[in-house]
């Protein structure tokens, strides 16, 4: 699975094959069918991974002392992966863009799901902290790294994450509680 969202992630899924797969797990592609029988089955498979990664993620920022940290800590998060966000995008937000150009109803509904558990999140942390409008605080949030890691990616400028992280964590320390 780990390998699938790696190759989905630097591919993108339509170009991903199952060999692929099997080349970047080290295993023969018969075992990866054994798994897999479809390329839609390792899509799936790529995107449980990601809600994997974002599952580890909030339960790390969640022992972090309060929600003003844990939003922090999501954006140092974000800083951090910089390098192959610039190289290749969001690894969700990617994915979820380029199944959203199928037909609806699939594996872009799951796509979305992954995307809407960090909103959850992120709304769970501004309303800890007694905002107004939670929901919209974690759609500017969330979508400012979607758009940082589309321009980021789009220009090839690592500087692009970094000040927007800067500005997404001066933002966060600018909130007061409501």
């Amino acid at each position: 699975m780990e390998a699938a969202a790696d190759v989905v992630h630097r591919q993108g899924a339509e170009r991903t094959t199952i060999a692929d797969i099997a080349r970047a797990a080290e295993v023969p592609v018969g075992n990866v069918y054994y798994y897999f029988k479809t390329k839609d089955e390792l899509v799936a498979a790529a995107l449980a991974e990601h809600e994997r990664h974002l599952e580890q993620l909030v339960g790390h920022l969640g022992r972090l002392p309060g929600p003003r940290e844990r939003l922090k800590g999501l954006v140092d998060a974000w800083a951090s992966g910089r390098d192959l966000a610039v190289r290749y995008g969001c690894p969700t937000g990617t994915l979820a863009a380029e199944l959203g150009k199928r037909d609806p109803g699939g594996l872009d509904v799951e796509a979305g799901r992954v995307i809407r558990s960090l909103l959850t999140w992120a709304e769970e942390q501004f309303r800890e902290l007694g905002r107004p409008d939670p929901e919209g605080l974690a759609l500017t949030l969330v979508g400012a790294y979607q758009g940082m890691s589309v321009l980021a990616n789009a220009l090839r400028d690592p500087g692009v994450m970094d000040r927007e992280c800067a500005r997404l964590t001066a933002w966060i320390d600018s909130l007061e509680a409501a």
